[in-house]
């Protein structure tokens, strides 16, 4: 179905669906580097005019990525909630910013919505509003999720501990995790990204990992964020598995690319609630997306890197997820060029996954040649914050020895709880009370009676080096 409008005496025709999705999308280098990208800026404003008079149900009879090539695709429609959509069903994209942006959605109107709406649906409406727009949005949007803490409550922002090493030695590992905990972070997970896929290192990781939390009975998580099968692996030998994490994308071909199928991420989460080893809830999965990661695999159908994004959260919703998180600057300045773009996709990304009804979190990163500084970061975060951001990723000192890529550190977190009052999960707030961490006002205490300080001292003994 071609489309057109008509500005200013000039017409502009779109061949289909797809080309109006990626020449409405904000400029940014992934799209360019695709060759989809608006023309010119007027090219840019047609096609947002002519996605705001579309109506949302079309998005139902035109598939970007076709129905009987790509297994998203048929997630995205076989699961289709008509009843939750039925509410919207009648608007166009532009009615829908509007009714988005309106006192009638609340945080009920859009939790009932959120099975309803596909991504195609959420990545359209977020390209016709402004930062502010996906801002407001989102921080009406609350998506609550629960293994050993609760995750996502109005008013609170968790923590990943990410102790990244780049030999993976148990005694470094130790020492980030304890930095982290002194800083009050690590309510979200502590994860880590392993530099080996040796399954005897990744089992000695998680069981270091694991004493931590059992010693110390830390109401929190842990996660090696290994590739799945070796998760499975573990968790066939016994070894201590709280979360399963996986990166994913928005299409068939490049989930392929990553060795990962719905029916795998299905045998995965069902072993890990089998383990039954939360004791407030069932959310097990831990899923990591990345705008450009289609595109990197030569797997995006023509579709605009911030579509492909949004449809990388179907597949996530399938399995009740503990956490997502957008790496949002972390593919490189060939998909997002500067901090200008990561600040737009990062705002997006979040927007998307919350009004899908995810509990989304993001990696606020960039890597060391792309067009972007600390002081982007700062931006971003104090935005993503604003909007109600589920996570953020804890490093020490922002800078990740491992995976040689800027984050945000555990100070920033610090810094965002005293400026904006964001608390951490409540059982874990209560933890660091406990162990003198933190103070009834969840500041940091003086570390002299600090009861986490005075037991941690034989953890590196646990096994060595790995």
């Amino acid at each position: 179905m071609r489309y057109r409008t008509t500005i200013a005496t000039q017409v502009f025709a779109f061949d289909d669906l797809r080309q109006v999705m990626a020449c409405a999308s904000p400029a940014r280098s992934g799209d360019y580097l695709a060759g989809i990208g608006a023309a010119t800026s007027q090219q840019r404003m047609a096609a947002r005019h002519v996605l705001a008079d579309t109506p949302l149900t079309q998005f139902l009879i035109e598939a970007l990525v076709p129905y009987e090539d790509d297994n998203i695709t048929r997630l995205i429609v076989d699961t289709h909630d008509a009843a939750a959509f039925a509410p919207v069903a009648h608007l166009t994209v532009g009615d829908l910013r509007n009714w988005l942006l309106s006192d009638a959605a609340n945080t009920a109107a859009l939790t009932a919505l959120a099975p309803g709406l596909t991504p195609e649906m959420v990545a359209a409406v977020s390209k016709l509003m402004r930062n502010q727009d996906l801002i407001a949005v989102a921080r009406k949007c609350q998506v609550v999720t629960r293994f050993r803490n609760t995750i996502g409550l109005p008013g609170h922002m968790a923590v990943r501990l990410q102790p990244n090493h780049p030999t993976d030695d148990l005694r470094g590992v130790a020492a980030s995790t304890l930095d982290g905990l002194l800083y009050g972070a690590g309510d979200a997970v502590i994860g880590l990204n392993p530099a080996s896929d040796s399954l005897p290192v990744l089992d000695r990781l998680l069981r270091l990992l694991d004493e931590v939390i059992q010693r110390f009975q830390i109401p929190t998580q842990a996660c090696v964020l290994t590739h799945v099968t070796n998760t499975l692996r573990l968790m066939e030998a016994g070894a201590p598995v709280d979360l399963v994490f996986q990166s994913i994308a928005g299409t068939e071909r490049a989930n392929l690319s990553f060795g990962v199928t719905p029916e795998l991420l299905d045998e995965a989460c069902a072993a890990a609630r089998a383990l039954g080893r939360g004791t407030l809830g069932d959310n097990v999965m831990y899923f990591e997306t990345g705008q450009g990661s289609a595109l990197s695999a030569n797997a995006h159908h023509g579709v605009d890197q911030q579509t492909c994004e949004a449809r990388a959260y179907a597949l996530a919703r399938r399995y009740r997820p503990l956490l997502v998180n957008t790496v949002v600057g972390f593919i490189g300045p060939e998909y997002l060029f500067d901090g200008k773009q990561i600040i737009r996709a990062g705002l997006e990304d979040h927007f998307c996954g919350k009004l899908m009804g995810l509990p989304l979190g993001c990696d606020i990163c960039y890597t060391n040649h792309a067009e972007a500084d600390q002081d982007d970061m700062d931006t971003l975060m104090v935005l993503l914050a604003t909007a109600g951001l589920s996570f953020q990723i804890g490093v020490p000192g922002a800078d990740d020895v491992m995976l040689n890529y800027q984050s945000t550190s555990f100070h920033d977190a610090l810094f965002l709880r005293e400026t904006l009052g964001l608390k951490r999960a409540p059982e874990f707030e209560a933890w660091l009370q406990r162990m003198q961490i933190t103070d009834s006002a969840g500041r940091l205490a003086p570390p002299a009676a600090n009861g986490l300080l005075q037991g941690m001292g034989g953890l590196p003994a646990l096994g060595g080096t790995a």
